[in-house]
């Protein structure tokens, strides 16, 4: 689960830039999920499984 808290601030895209960028790295095979503010995160895991 990567959270929109750094994916929507723009000061720490670089940061999202990079988790995604690892996580496909070590983990090819990994479902990626973003949610959108802290209350839908079991939502985007599920679209993802």
């Amino acid at each position: 689960m990567i959270g929109g808290g750094i994916r929507k601030t723009e000061p720490l895209l670089p940061l999202f830039e990079q988790t995604v960028n690892l996580v496909r790295r070590h983990a090819p095979q990994a479902g990626i999920a973003f949610d959108s503010h802290g209350g839908d995160g079991v939502e985007a895991a599920l679209r993802r499984l």
